[in-house]
């Protein structure tokens, strides 16, 4: 099993920065894919931003992109995503999340292991 600990959401107005963690342990040699999704109020779960837990590919929604930085620290076991220019409709619980899966996949059935998501409020 492998065990998963968002931290780092908030209250923030827009336009400011964030940076979320997420900490894994157990059996990390299973992560092979990381990712950040999120679940607004009302809607579905969305993928955010991921990356191979070894390699330089990433994948980021359309949404997100050029605003937020999906990045690990292989010796910490630990995942970061740092948000930017933040928006009121980045405002959702954002969930950590780990795949055995070697092809990136944005898809968040094909996770294996989940966070128990961090609240990130954007007001503006």
């Amino acid at each position: 099993q492998v065990q998963l600990v968002e931290s780092g959401g908030g209250l923030v107005q827009a336009g400011d920065s964030l940076r979320l963690s997420c900490a894994a342990s157990g059996r990390t040699f299973n992560m092979l894919l990381m990712a950040w999704f999120r679940q607004a109020p009302g809607k579905e779960r969305e993928f955010v931003a991921g990356m191979k837990w070894r390699g330089d590919m990433t994948s980021y929604a359309d949404s997100v992109k050029g605003r937020f930085t999906i990045s690990r620290d292989n010796a910490k076991n630990t995942v970061y995503l740092q948000m930017s220019s933040l928006k009121p409709e980045d405002t959702a619980v954002y969930y950590c999340a780990a795949s055995s899966r070697v092809i990136m996949s944005r898809l968040d059935a094909e996770y294996n292991y989940w966070g128990q998501g961090t609240q990130v409020i954007v007001s503006s």
